[in-house]
């Protein structure tokens, strides 16, 4: 058993309206005197009011190149994600000795020692502690990260692991690309981490407002000939985001499937599913999961809330949603939830929870 003692998020320090990141974004991206009303539209349409970013929006045209962008990261990355550790280990009632293992994963930004070695000794962690570096899930990659925690717990159920994401997205908006990706990825997107703490067995946890939820089960798919529908392109500037608009359609063709197999292997059907943790891929995306799960309108009231709240954090969205289901909408004891995120690859992945 896998038992999810604590969630905790963390933000960027500078939070912005999205009125005024949209300004930023047609200043750095646009050509000068540029009609912006596509610009305008495509950032309304991703229903997000707010977000926060890693740096003061004046001081993004000054990010010249991905050398620039990436020592930002590698800086900001290992101060939020101490945060993020700290208060998820500090909800579990834990110290960092009690940590076995630590994963780290992110999609917007790389370090070698990565971010989770750096952060060893600032944490106080114990030199034996396992270590596993995740990069290229993209979105999906906090559900992934649950799931590879679950897999190591299974076979050390005394041991403590901890999952970390962080995800800096601003750093990754390209400067005078005004393709349709780049316009739509930094009206989406923001910058966040979270981090989990989980424990195999009986470990004990503090209370039960705190604890979360059980792990029984994850399940992963990578659908054929979709190598470009979401990813990077690596140039000199950096990661120029690949976002294809057939991401929705994707959802309808594969998802009902793929959520109904795996649930039936457990002798679950859908409308057993008491909380419906999903990440927030943009309006569109939301959209299409509802339809392709026939779900009920305020299945995903928490997403919404959270996108509208502080956009897309890649990766650490999902976990946000987890933290906010958790302390706003917590299911009844013992009924079934399913967490779910979609990445690169094109891929889905599934983690089956029990509350």
């Amino acid at each position: 058993m896998t038992r999810i003692a604590a969630v905790h998020g963390a933000l960027a320090p500078h939070r912005r309206p999205q009125s005024e990141i949209t300004d930023m974004v047609a200043r750095t991206c646009l050509p000068e005197g540029s009609d912006r009303r596509v610009l305008d539209r495509l950032h309304r349409s991703t229903k997000v009011r707010s977000r926060h970013m890693t740096l003061p929006l004046e001081r993004y045209g000054e990010l010249d190149g991905f050398g620039t962008s990436n020592d930002v990261f590698i800086a900001a990355a290992t101060d939020l994600g101490a945060k993020a550790v700290r208060g998820a280990l500090h909800m579990a009632g834990l110290t960092a000795a009690d940590v076995d293992l630590l994963i780290f994963t992110s999609v917007t930004g790389i370090a070698t020692p990565s971010i989770d070695a750096r952060l060893a000794g600032r944490l106080g962690l114990r030199p034996d502690v396992r270590r596993l570096p995740l990069f290229g899930l993209g979105c999906a990659g906090g559900a992934a990260g649950l799931a590879r925690m679950h897999d190591y717990l299974l076979g050390r159920p005394g041991h403590v692991a901890v999952l970390l994401s962080v995800e800096l997205c601003s750093l990754t908006f390209q400067r005078n690309d005004a393709s349709m990706a780049n316009l739509v990825a930094t009206g989406l997107f923001g910058d966040g981490a979270a981090a989990v703490v989980a424990c195999g067995g009986k470990r004990p946890r503090r209370t039960e407002e705190t604890a979360g939820p059980t792990i029984v089960d994850s399940r992963s798919h990578l659908y054929p000939d979709t190598g470009r529908v979401m990813g990077w392109d690596i140039k000199n500037s950096g990661f120029q985001v690949i976002l294809d608009p057939k991401v929705p359609d994707v959802v309808r063709r594969y998802l009902a499937d793929d959520v109904e197999g795996f649930l039936s292997d457990h002798g679950i059907k859908p409308k057993d599913v008491t909380a419906w943790v999903c990440h927030p891929g943009g309006p569109k995306v939301l959209q299409a999961v509802t339809e392709a799960l026939d779900l009920p309108e305020e299945a995903l009231d928490v997403t919404w809330r959270h996108l509208a709240d502080v956009g897309n954090l890649s990766s650490s969205s999902v976990l946000h949603v987890l933290r906010d289901t958790l302390a706003q909408r917590r299911p009844p004891p013992g009924t079934p939830g399913l967490l779910l995120a979609m990445g690169p690859g094109f891929a889905c992945e599934l983690v089956l929870l029990r509350w």
